[in-house]
């Protein structure tokens, strides 16, 4: 096993371990904060499909998490309410299912990440970045507006959804079933990355002349990436809505597109775990740092500037060396 590959198994015993230590000493709030940082890593590692491998930097990829979750937060209050969501020549109902909403949320992220990729790989560079930042706005403003659904208030949901054979209201078993979504995320994301796909993206990203000059479709491989990438983004945002029972505007909002590539960049950019290891320290810091001063955005800005200047690998390049893997 490589040094990087014995980082990543340090990750996933510390994410094994410490709910399992809180659940033995009671203490349920640790288990909350350590799903809340296994859901964004989720989201983190969707988006590094599409930055880390891809060379996209998406600021509008909160679209995603925010229709994952809107999809969760729409289904749940019509099933609680027993209001249909259509009522026509045939009714369609809600559903407290987390399989079912999981399955729309991903259609419904992975439609629009594909008219979004069709759109914004039309361009390059800030011009890429500035489609999807437009992109997310519209979404945000359109949440806001959406008084059906709570409008800028947002959409609180009663109790948990169901899943087979789990009681999702027990912190430990809701963490155990996430953690297990975030390993599956983990594991098509190594796939990919070693695929012949993953090498036209890779190729694609830094020498986009050469691949088309051999024959093969760049721009395809990272539509396609990007739709994989909002499909798995959506999901998150998902559990993230289940999670907190409540879904609002603020899940579109570019503050959360930019806390995405924050995770990214602290963990490292196109590294496996990259998203995990960034996702867990911002949660941690957010939790420590928060409680002794308000203001600790501007230490983790700090941390940040020192990352980009002199840790370019993030926090698993420091610890595994500068290598770009995904063992």
């Amino acid at each position: 096993m490589s040094r990087e590959g014995y980082v990543n198994a340090a990750l996933i015993a510390g994410l094994i371990g410490v709910p399992l230590w809180a659940y033995l000493a009671g203490e349920p709030f640790t288990i909350t904060l350590a799903t809340r940082a296994v859901i964004f890593a989720l989201a983190a590692v969707g988006l590094n499909l599409a930055l880390g491998l891809g060379g996209m930097v998406s600021f509008g990829h909160a679209v995603f998490f925010g229709l994952g979750g809107y999809a969760m937060g729409i289904l749940a209050w019509h099933a609680q309410n027993f209001l249909p969501l259509y009522d026509g020549a045939f009714v369609i109902e809600g559903t407290k299912s987390m399989p079912v909403i999981w399955l729309v949320a991903i259609t419904v992220s992975a439609l629009v990440a594909l008219l979004i990729g069709l759109l914004s790989l039309r361009t390059t560079g800030v011009y890429f970045i500035m489609i999807t930042l437009a992109f997310g706005q519209m979404f945000y403003y359109f949440a806001i507006s959406w008084r059906a659904y709570g409008g800028e208030d947002g959409l609180s949901i009663w109790v948990r959804n169901d899943f087979p054979g789990l009681n999702t209201l027990d912190p430990i078993q809701f963490y155990a079933l996430c953690f297990a979504i975030l390993c599956g995320a983990l594991w098509l994301s190594a796939r990919i990355a070693r695929s012949p796909f993953g090498l036209v993206l890779n190729a694609a990203r830094q020498v986009p002349g050469r691949v088309e000059t051999v024959g093969l479709d760049g721009q395809r491989a990272k539509l396609v990436a990007f739709v994989i990438s909002g499909a798995i983004t959506g999901l998150a945002g998902a559990l993230f809505a289940d999670l907190n029972r409540f879904v609002s505007p603020a899940m579109f909002s570019w503050h959360m597109s930019g806390e995405l590539i924050v995770f990214i960049i602290l963990g490292g950019v196109a590294r496996l775990f990259g998203p995990v290891a960034g996702a867990v320290l911002f949660v941690a810091m957010e939790h420590v740092l928060g409680d002794l001063w308000d203001h600790w955005h501007i230490l983790l800005g700090a941390l940040l500037l020192v990352v980009v200047l002199f840790a370019r690998g993030g926090l698993i390049g420091l610890l595994a060396g500068r290598a770009r893997t995904h063992d």
